[in-house]
């Protein structure tokens, strides 16, 4: 990239007249700097480093010393906003089609292996940076906007809603569903029949936007995500105990998911454990916290098969998870 389109692109200034005119790449980290890259100096001590390696330029934002006057000092108001700017200038340069949606069908196309022109979208900025600027031209890319900012694309399309009960439901457990999708048969695919309409979603788009794609073995993403364990809160294989906890990160999904257990394993004694914030109808099986210990207080004083427990994940049990394999529950 030629220096005066950075500049032009950026809005930034160039604090010196260097000897330099353009740069070969950008580059986040020092010991990643070649001859003639860009570093975005995100960690001030490391700009020496990247002087040394033979950068051509360092973007900066608070005021730094210029200790070689030959190569170009650039300072930016924000080093993300300089990024996004970047970023959206390449996305228009290679056409790329952007698409949004919600955070469970982003995770679930992270799932699926399709053709290299498309990509689903995870990850901090930097990442994002490294995915998109060497992307195919003309590449589709599906997003979450909770997750990214949705400025890094000029223009951005919604998934399209799902048709009618595409997806035949085959078997189902709580955490595991058999289905048949376009004459497919897919068995015991590790999965909730909670994410299908989701899934759902995620297939009729790819056959609207003429993805290719092929399903594989599911694993679980960090939503409805199900730990089996014993009444002193060890973690078990799956399936292996009748005392569950049920993780889901995402407070807005709470609701469903209570609809769904209630609907599906109304024979279990299950409860339901939400942050002392969240706009939540109390009753005798719902109960509330304000912090991780008082969750681990709940789960110990009080008995049930199921307990859901919304704004935390599975760490809070604070050991690494043994292997889990899969085990059909009916109900």
């Amino acid at each position: 990239m030629r220096l005066e389109n950075f500049l032009a692109l950026t809005q930034a200034t160039l604090l010196n007249e260097p000897c330099i005119y353009s740069f070969e790449n950008i580059v986040f980290e020092a010991i990643k700097v070649k001859r003639g890259d860009l570093f975005f100096a995100f960690d001030y001590d490391d700009i020496a480093l990247a002087v040394a390696n033979g950068a051509y330029g360092i973007v900066f934002e608070k005021t730094t010393e210029i200790i070689d006057p030959e190569i170009a000092w650039i300072r930016v108001d924000s080093l993300d906003v300089a990024l996004k700017k970047l970023l959206r200038f390449k996305m228009i340069e290679k056409e790329v089609v952007a698409y949004e949606c919600n955070e469970i069908v982003l995770k679930l196309s992270m799932q699926v292996t399709t053709e290299t022109n498309f990509l689903p979208l995870r990850g901090d900025l930097r990442s994002l940076f490294r995915s998109l600027w060497e992307i195919q031209d003309r590449s589709i890319v599906l997003f979450c906007p909770a997750l990214t900012d949705s400025k890094i694309f000029a223009t951005v399309k919604t998934v399209p809603k799902r048709p009618f009960a595409p997806i035949e439901i085959m078997e189902q457990t709580l955490f595991e569903t058999s289905f048949i999708y376009d004459n497919i048969f897919y068995e015991r695919q590790l999965i909730s029949p909670f994410f299908i309409s989701y899934l759902e979603e995620l297939l009729h788009f790819f056959k609207t936007a003429k993805i290719s794609y092929k399903l594989k073995k599911f694993t679980p993403i960090e939503h409805f995500e199900a730990v089996f364990t014993n009444k002193k809160l060890e973690v078990k294989n799956f399936g292996t105990s009748d005392k569950v906890l049920i993780f889901e990160p995402n407070v807005t999904l709470i609701d469903s998911q209570i609809l769904f257990l209630e609907r599906h394993a109304s024979w279990a004694k299950i409860i339901f454990i939400v942050p002392s914030h969240a706009e939540q109808e109390r009753s005798e099986n719902i109960f509330s916290y304000k912090n991780e210990r008082d969750i681990l207080n709940i789960l110990k004083e009080n008995s049930f098969h199921f307990a859901l427990i919304a704004g935390v994940d599975k760490s809070i049990l604070n050991k690494p998870l043994s292997r889990q394999t899969q085990l059909i529950m009916d109900f």
